[in-house]
């Protein structure tokens, strides 16, 4: 008995270590997801800024100075398309107040009183008649007991200062979040910096940890990761701004207003997936009401949105894209559903090249190429 009891109590305890340790390792992703979320917005960001680095250093530039120049561009680059956004998302907001004010508070105002009447009608569907006859009979007997008494005159109303805005209640409520995020956002820069400049320095040193073949077996996983995630942030990167052009330049022949707003936007929430297309429509369908007046103009600028984002889905990524990334709808699906709920949004961002990442681990991994076939397509 205790020889078949001991292999049986050995096999718990090999199954359940790795499953011990992935938990452990998914409560600390949870838990300090907005370092994780920072490092690797910093990694991605460092991808794409990694080229122009290496062109200056063809002509003679050291990499810390290279480094230092880009990302002083990168940064100037980013202090004027917010500029330049803030500039033209404050005069929509004019525009929308001036003219159309009235007519969104007239909608907002229908929809709260039909939201309102559904909850009556629901009300009164789901509460039996016999509990509200019961509630009426109670307070009968309680008016029949109580004596009448005079009714005292009703209290001035109080001045209070105005209630904050919905804007401001948001972020009142949610002030120490801000600030983490911001924080954390501050060292965004210095991380890029950092990871370009050093980055010989740190893959020289990081293979030290091993010996012999596992030395090989890292440097080519480094290499592989490192191949797969600039082939999906670079290539996201390029067709975003190849569809901001396009649809920048479509809004414009069709007199949509700030052109070089909604375009970018729309562009760019295109690559978001699976929810690439209704965010994509969001934008263009927001300041369209400003000069267009009939339904065929949103049908035709609907299919139009529709048209670019099937086009640069079906030709463009998997030239730019997909052709290093190979995962499988299956595991992209859940990959999205999983760190989508760890990190949120930054999860549906972040979840296809941190998937691809692991699986170009698996793939260099000899006990692990199992693993990266069934993440493979």
């Amino acid at each position: 008995m205790a020889l078949v009891s001991r292999p049986f109590t050995e096999l718990a305890q090999t199954r359940a270590v790795p499953l011990i340790g992935l938990g452990v390792i998914i409560a600390l992703l949870y838990w300090a997801r907005l370092f994780f979320i920072t490092f690797f917005v910093a990694v991605a960001i460092a991808f794409i800024l990694e080229p122009f680095v290496v062109l200056l250093m063809r002509i003679r530039f050291p990499r810390s100075l290279a480094s230092f120049v880009i990302c002083s561009l990168a940064l100037l680059g980013v202090y004027l398309m917010g500029l330049g956004a803030y500039t033209q998302v404050a005069s929509l907001a004019d525009d929308y107040q001036q003219n159309y004010g009235e007519k969104v508070a007239d909608v907002i105002h229908n929809v709260r009183t039909r939201i309102e009447e559904m909850e009556k009608a629901v009300y009164q569907a789901v509460v039996p008649a016999k509990q509200k006859q019961q509630q009426l009979d109670l307070t009968r007997q309680r008016k029949k007991k109580t004596p009448e008494v005079v009714p005292a005159p009703a209290p001035t109303p109080e001045t209070r200062p105005p209630d904050r805005l919905p804007v401001a209640e948001f972020l009142y409520a949610r002030l120490g979040s801000v600030y983490q995020v911001l924080l954390m956002s501050s060292f965004v820069p210095f991380l890029v910096y950092f990871m370009l400049s050093w980055r010989d320095h740190a893959h020289r040193n990081f293979l030290q940890f091993f010996d012999g073949e596992d030395r090989t077996i890292a440097a080519k996983s480094l290499e592989g990761v490192a191949l797969m995630v600039r082939a999906f942030v670079v290539g996201n990167f390029a067709l975003g701004l190849l569809l901001s052009a396009a649809s920048s330049l479509i809004f414009w022949k069709m007199n949509l207003p700030y052109p070089l707003l909604i375009g970018p936007l729309s562009g760019f929430f295109s690559l978001v997936p699976y929810i690439g297309l209704p965010l994509a429509l969001v934008p263009p369908l927001v300041v369209s009401p400003m000069v267009f007046h009939s339904f065929s103009s949103y049908v035709v600028l609907s299919a139009i949105v529709m048209l670019l984002h099937i086009l640069a889905l079906n030709l463009l990524y998997p030239k730019l894209v997909g052709s290093r990334v190979h995962l499988n709808p299956l595991v992209v699906t859940v990959a999205l559903m999983f760190w989508g709920f760890l990190w949120d949004a930054a999860g549906l961002v972040l979840a296809i090249p941190l998937t691809a990442g692991i699986k170009a681990v698996c793939d260099n991994v000899r006990s692990l190429r199992p693993y990266g076939k069934f993440l493979g397509d």
